[in-house]
């Protein structure tokens, strides 16, 4: 194996280059991958733009597919050349959020308290996926083995965009015949109808202006979809559902103004469920929130990661009970990544999800 490996790295807001790096060492408790698939994530656009800060140098991306290239001395259970994906947050198993059930928040304590980055260490605080090369580590509490049968491009929404779709759906504790507003769809949008749907909603309602995204929509399970740019949202879902407003809202974009309609579209005890992440403050008009007396549950999600979580994801994509692999619209060399990320910091051509192929 050679001692160098190409890498998207971080330099400046505005650069994210293709560069040769070193390949990782492998630690006791790591696990080295060779990746075969990745992606590109909207977060990442958010560090392109400077909007999240990360540290010149950094490779980034943080959704990774491979196969095990070499073990540490301490990591058992696994094999070399085993196809395996790792979430995108990356608990340690042993820490304090880890043992209280929050493996998402699975951070350090600092002396100004608990980071608010909790696991997510890919392509943030560690260098990321996209790259020939990956270190993962923790790898015992994070590789999950591919099912036999499944492609990458099945598999490759389950380390984050699946995961926190999903999560989304489930920290709104959607049961059985709500009826359920996501805002945007996007990838994360489409992974929470399908989330929705899975948990049991009777009538689910999109947001959304693409056409294109509106039909892979109702593909995944909405019943309704409300086009923003044609009629007001709010006074829309009203109508749909006669006055009542939805038990539970999704917002995925992760914006004031769809901040806003979510909070304006559940009705009196709903609960907001967000999943945006947000570059600006967000202010809480004081009507919509009742002046605080409406009893709304407004909750968080960071994308819950480890090995039991991807298994499940996995399994549920086997079962053929949901199927992200339309996400992805376009595919790219790792060598041509400054392409991809043109295309989709921009989204053009309809672009979804790409596949960045080492």
């Amino acid at each position: 194996m050679a001692d160098k490996m190409r890498a998207a790295i971080f330099l400046e807001p505005g650069r994210i280059v293709l560069g040769e790096k070193p390949i990782p060492a492998v630690g006791p408790l790591d696990a080295l991958i060779r990746i075969t698939t990745t992606t590109i994530c909207g977060t990442d656009i958010h560090i392109l733009k400077g909007e999240y800060p990360v540290a010149s140098g950094l490779t980034i991306g943080h959704e990774p597919v491979g196969v095990i290239e070499k073990l540490g001395s301490a990591v058992a259970g696994y094999q070399e050349g085993q196809r395996v994906i790792a979430g995108a947050i990356t608990p340690s198993g042993w820490s304090n959020a880890s043992l209280d059930g929050c493996h998402s928040q699975c951070g350090r304590d600092t002396p100004h308290g608990f980071k608010a980055i909790g696991g997510w260490r890919f392509g943030n605080t560690i260098d990321g996926a996209q790259a020939e090369y990956l270190l993962v580590p923790d790898a015992i509490a994070n590789l999950a083995p591919i099912p036999d049968g499944l492609s990458d491009e099945q598999v490759l929404m389950c380390p984050d965009i699946l995961s926190t779709g999903f999560g989304g759906a489930e920290a709104g504790k959607i049961r059985i015949g709500d009826t359920v507003v996501i805002f945007a769809q996007g990838p994360i949008g489409l992974c929470a109808t399908a989330g929705a749907r899975l948990m049991g909603a009777a009538e689910i309602i999109a947001v959304e202006s693409v056409p294109e995204r509106a039909a892979i929509s109702r593909r995944m399970g909405a019943d309704h979809v409300v086009d923003f740019t044609r009629e007001d949202p709010v006074s829309a879902i009203m109508k749909i559902t006669r006055g009542r407003g939805t038990d539970v809202a999704i917002e995925a974009l992760g914006r004031q103004q769809t901040f806003e309609w979510a909070l304006r579209s559940i009705r009196p005890g709903g609960t907001l469920s967000s999943l945006g992440v947000y570059s600006e403050d967000l202010s809480i008009p004081l009507d919509a929130f009742a002046a605080g007396l409406g009893d709304h549950r407004i909750v968080t999600t960071l994308c819950p990661g480890g090995k039991e979580r991807m298994r499940r994801l996995m399994a549920t994509v086997a079962s053929g009970r949901v199927d992200t692999s339309t996400l992805v619209t376009h595919h790219f060399g790792l060598d041509d990544i400054e392409t991809a990320y043109d295309l989709f910091g921009h989204q053009r051509d309809g672009v979804l999800k790409v596949a960045i192929r080492p």
